[in-house]
């Protein structure tokens, strides 16, 4: 666990930015209790060949570890992407308190977006949700590496 010298959202971007240099898609994830940072991870489905492994699953996964808990009670995650629908129902389930997320993601979210996971009747737990932080920054990090990869 780290004090938040720096903000969530600056550790998902450092994720991000680190995913990207593994040659995973650059999504970023933290998560806050308390101020601190207790998790923090980027893209991996790649690396461990593992379809799951987005950056806020892989971040929920190590908080839960660390707390002792599958419900993160009282937990802030802060991600660079919008969440799609699998990591939609993993932070319902987690009982995030708040969702903070970057750039929208019109084929992929599940939030704001596509299927609306959080506002649909079979959503056992809705976070209060915060979106467009840091939007034009995780857009541009996408955009920059898809664009090297074409």
């Amino acid at each position: 666990m780290v004090k938040a010298a720096e903000t969530g959202m600056e550790r998902a971007f450092m994720e991000a930015r680190a995913a990207a240099l593994r040659g995973e898609v650059p999504v970023g994830a933290a998560i806050v209790r308390d101020g601190t940072i207790i998790a923090a991870a980027g893209n991996r489905t790649l690396e461990w060949k593992d379809p799951t492994a987005h950056a806020e699953i892989v971040a929920i996964r190590e908080a839960a570890r660390l707390l002792g808990s599958e419900r993160l009670i009282g937990c802030d995650l802060y991600v660079t992407l919008e969440p799609c629908a699998m990591c939609a129902g993993a932070i319902s389930f987690a009982r995030i308190r708040r969702l903070y997320y970057g750039a929208g993601d019109e084929k992929g979210g599940a939030v704001d977006h596509g299927t609306r996971f959080f506002a649909s009747a079979i959503c056992h737990h809705a976070p209060e949700i915060y979106g467009g932080l840091g939007e034009s920054e995780a857009a541009a990090l996408l955009k920059g590496f898809f664009s090297a990869k074409r």
